[in-house]
């Protein structure tokens, strides 16, 4: 259904709860997964417990808008110890007909929904195979949805700061993290901090990201949109020091870990893909530890320089994703063949020819397995 807006002197109503589990999505270009690490980490050091679970595109580069080329990052936060980045969702921010179309089967009966209704045109909609405007047909009765005109409103909040429109409208994942931020009772100051030191050589950039992200806020503050909003308190953990990590960054530290152990070189040989990326990124800043990187031209020759610092007596390891496993497949066989230990970081996608099992055969599993192409 879609909400009635109350009374600007309605104060809305503040619930208590214990677990939020929300979904950002959009387009692979919309910045939703930027958008969903800093709602966590504010969630982290505001002190809930987290778990997230990013999810990015199985196409490489598919057509802006389409249902292949939707982005997601899901975070679970909560004041009890969790373990799952959940499984219904409570609140999905969808910034197009495709992200709505992908996530929709994934929404608890009576959940939120906020749309970038400037997304809702009618080329949108073919793009995402909707005969009709779900917004309008009654499809989404079962759930609370907020049309959002993220868009224009991003524009217009960042108009001060002379940004062309296309660096303008990359701002909008601000805005709609602005919104959520007020409507899961979040803190800005964390997210300001970090725009200030990520763009301190692009003033102008943090200028614009921050007005989009206030104005998001205030957007939702002051319409009176939302009748209700939500409170998580800190969980209660145990004393001790505790950090926000990634399955990438726990991956580069047991490396480095195996490495002073075993008291041996170890190099990391890669070729940068999501979402493999972050080992190449966090093992390159310890080189403290003796840790080399190199960052190769291409799948091959990232294997093969693996095999060479094998044969070398050195720690050989590569990292990739299903496509980049793919190409190792025959330089993997010349290290199977004369032994060479390498160890190969397969950091699955989902979907076909990525790294999941798909719906009619196994072939990504069995090369990971036994690095061989098919069943």
């Amino acid at each position: 259904m879609l909400e009635s807006t109350p009374s600007q002197n309605q104060k809305p109503a503040l619930q208590q709860l214990e677990t939020v589990t929300i979904r950002f999505a959009g387009d692979s270009g919309d910045g939703m997964q930027l958008t969903g690490s800093q709602l966590t980490n504010t969630s982290a050091i505001f002190g809930n417990d987290v778990s997230t679970f990013p999810d990015y595109p199985s196409e490489i580069r598919a057509p802006a808008g389409t249902l292949a080329g939707v982005s997601g990052f899901q975070l679970s936060f909560s004041q009890v110890d969790i373990h799952t980045p959940g499984d219904l969702l409570k609140i999905l921010v969808a910034m197009n007909p495709a992200a709505l179309k992908v996530n929709i089967r994934d929404i608890e009966l009576g959940g939120i929904i906020i749309v970038n209704s400037d997304s809702f045109g009618k080329n949108d909609l073919k793009k995402a195979a909707y005969a009709e405007n779900p917004l309008e047909t009654g499809e989404l009765d079962e759930y609370k949805v907020y049309p959002v005109p993220i868009s224009s409103l991003t524009l217009k909040s960042v108009e001060e700061t002379g940004l062309s429109k296309k660096e303008a409208d990359k701002c909008k994942n601000l805005f709609a993290l602005g919104v959520v931020s007020w409507l899961l009772d979040r803190p800005l100051n964390y997210t300001l901090s970090w725009l200030q030191e990520k763009f301190k050589k692009k003033p102008e950039v943090a200028k614009a990201n921050e007005l989009a992200l206030n104005a998001g806020y205030n957007f939702a503050e002051n319409t009176g949109l939302f009748p209700v909003h939500f409170q998580i308190a800190p969980a209660t953990l145990p004393e001790g020091t505790y950090r926000q990590i990634t399955g990438n960054q726990a991956t580069a530290l047991g490396c480095i870990a195996a490495s002073v152990q075993s008291e041996m070189a170890m190099t990391l040989c890669s070729y940068p893909i999501t979402p493999a990326s972050d080992i190449l990124h966090e093992l390159a800043k310890y080189q403290h530890f003796g840790i080399k990187t190199f960052q190769a031209e291409d799948e091959i020759a990232a294997m093969c320089a693996a095999i060479g610092v094998a044969f070398g007596g050195g720690l050989a390891l590569t990292s990739t994703s299903g496509p980049g496993m793919d190409l190792k497949s025959e330089a993997l066989g010349l290290a199977v063949i004369t032994e060479l230990p390498i160890v190969i970081f397969d950091v699955q996608r989902g979907g076909p020819s990525t790294g999941l099992p798909t719906k009619t055969e196994q072939a990504d599993l069995m090369q990971a397995m036994y690095g061989r192409h098919g069943e």
